[in-house]
């Protein structure tokens, strides 16, 4: 007669496990992919065809080094599906590279843009709104560099490197040419988070838990994004603000 614990033990070896994680990752990437195309398409990777007003230099390196990084991330992704990890460590240089040049000009990208403010069609508190493009990056970067410490325990890696992606995500939602969503960031944060259900969802199915790595990191981005608009409304913020808008001096 089985015993208890045989029993549980068969109910573990039945889970799915991480037999589905190169497809669910994978699919994952994708879709933050078609997000950003879609966001970013009148203004920059289809601008000639939508006759879009002519980006600054600053404008131009940052989205090339965003879009190189989400293609390096996407070849990440399919190398460990073909089992060729060799030569995905050795990308993954190249890849944590590309992300250290994203913070600066990520922060010097949105000193541009407030500076100029014409693609934000002028909020009614612009010195405020520069807490979200800065906190998604700042996300990004606090994420990937423990994605980078963890890049030996691939389960964690893999997670921390979707978790960090869902905060720049907001951007190029926010873009979609959707009334509800279009310039209204709080929308499009509320539709960012749907990244983290999906990770937790995965989880639960795959394993019956959540895995450390999202329940900590999806409680980070969630009180970060949650409480910026806060901070974004005090003075010492629009202090920064100022200063971030001096450097497009």
């Amino acid at each position: 007669m089985a015993t208890t614990s045989d029993m549980s033990l068969q109910a573990i070896k039945r889970l799915p496990g991480r037999r589905f994680d190169h497809v669910f990752f994978t699919s994952m990437i994708v879709i933050m992919l078609g997000t950003v195309f879609l966001g970013f398409a009148r203004s920059y990777y289809l601008a000639g065809v939508y006759n879009a007003l002519p980006l600054t230099p600053i404008l131009h390196i940052h989205g090339a080094v965003f879009s190189l990084w989400m293609l390096v991330l996407l070849t990440q992704t399919v190398l460990v599906s073909a089992k060729r990890v060799d030569l995905h460590r050795k990308l993954g240089m190249a890849g944590f590279v590309l992300a250290c040049f994203m913070l600066p000009l990520g922060l010097l990208a949105t000193a541009d843009s407030v500076g100029r403010a014409s693609y934000l069609n002028h909020p009614p508190d612009l010195l405020a709104f520069t807490v979200v493009p800065f906190t998604s990056i700042s996300l990004f970067a606090v994420l990937i560099a423990f994605a980078y410490r963890a890049r030996k325990d691939s389960t964690t890696h893999k997670r921390l490197v979707v978790l960090a992606m869902s905060s720049p995500m907001v951007a190029g939602i926010a873009r979609w040419p959707f009334p509800r969503l279009l310039h209204n960031t709080e929308h499009a944060t509320l539709v960012s988070f749907l990244f983290l259900a999906a990770l937790a969802l995965y989880d639960l199915w795959s394993t019956h838990k959540l895995h450390r790595a999202t329940l900590w990191g999806s409680l980070l981005v969630v009180v970060v994004e949650g409480t910026r608009g806060f901070i974004g409304n005090t003075e010492p913020w629009h202090a920064f603000a100022r200063w971030m808008q001096s450097l497009n001096l």
